[in-house]
């Protein structure tokens, strides 16, 4: 009885709730509760996770009086969290249902000005009679409704990923066989990811034939209807580079390898940061130079610049994180 009413007190101290008591230890909110109604008593691991996460002494715990607290001096840090088997198999499941919508909405964003390429090229050709302004609202109309529809399948994606973030916020280990179960699953995707790499690469490498083919045009709307052709190529490797990226850093982070090893955690939290506002700024100078000279058949031609952009930011970013780390 007497720990019981030790282990409320101390909880109460630091301000937490069962639930929030429960998380730190890596139990059930239910154990909590038994042991603070003195229905069951801490095994001993548990004691000393306690006197570790509360900051006194085992002994105060043990002892069979309601004293004073003897605090040990050691920082209130949180319990490092244990990862169990059924935990990595549900995230690693979430993660590959998550590439699958994640590739799709990124696909979504690429193919968007689609429409609005080939509306444009038809006023221009067409005999119609058909207002040329509104073949341009049209065609923005549907580039602004596919990229809604990708932002709703990120923002929903988001919110599925919400019980998994102590992954990157918070130290974890893994339970006795998740690593050799983890690894395993990597040794077997690893074809696929190779494959998946390889195959996007061509296509990113090819799409541009597709686009040099309308030189030997005059048509514009056959012309628009090459770039439209590149647009979708590259969608689908980018695609390809997203499904088989998601599900390899999945097992990745779990493995606390590659980037996620804690030695590159803080660099890639600025890398990401940085890549972020990058293309944030991309996209607003894409929309405000489309908008404003409205050649979107020419516009076109800032993302794959800004991609060659990006990757040189990326190196230089890289060789400024190396200096400082040798300073």
């Amino acid at each position: 009885m007497i720990l019981a009413d030790k282990i409320i007190r101390l909880r109460k101290k630091n301000g937490w709730s069962q639930e929030e008591l429960a998380e730190r230890m890596n139990v059930s909110r239910q154990a909590v509760s038994k042991w603070e109604a003195a229905q069951t008593t801490p095994d001993l691991e548990k004691i000393l996770m306690l006197s570790k996460l509360f900051g006194v002494s085992t002994d105060y715990l043990l002892k069979d009086e309601l004293e004073q607290e003897e605090f040990t001096g050691d920082t209130l840090e949180p319990v490092t969290r244990r990862l169990t088997m059924e935990e990595a198999n549900t995230y690693l499941a979430h993660r590959e249902w998550a590439a699958g919508r994640i590739a799709l909405a990124t696909l979504l964003c690429i193919l968007s000005p689609i429409c609005l390429f080939l509306l444009g090229a038809m006023s221009e050709v067409s005999d119609s009679g058909i207002n040329e302004n509104f073949l341009g609202f049209c065609g923005l109309t549907i580039l602004l409704v596919l990229v809604a529809i990708a932002l709703a399948i990120y923002i929903y994606v988001g919110f599925k990923n919400s019980p998994y973030e102590f992954l990157d916020k918070e130290h974890f280990e893994l339970a006795y066989g998740v690593s050799g179960m983890v690894r395993e699953k990597q040794k077997a995707f690893k074809d696929t990811y190779m494959k998946g790499n390889i195959i996007g690469t061509c296509l990113c490498i090819l799409a541009p034939i597709v686009l040099l083919l309308g030189i030997f045009t005059i048509n514009t709307l056959v012309s628009a209807g090459f770039l439209c052709a590149m647009l979708l190529i590259i969608g689908i490797a980018v695609g390809i580079f997203v499904k088989v990226g998601v599900q390899w850093a999945s097992m990745e982070r779990l493995l606390q390898e590659g980037e996620f090893a804690p030695k590159n955690k803080s660099e890639s939290k600025l890398a990401g940061t940085i890549t972020t506002v990058y293309w944030l700024l991309a996209t607003a100078v894409y929309l405000v130079w489309s908008f404003a000279s409205s050649k979107w058949g020419i516009t076109w031609i800032l993302w794959p610049i800004a991609g060659i952009l990006h990757a040189a930011v990326m190196a230089i970013v890289s060789l400024f994180e190396e200096k400082e780390e040798k300073k």
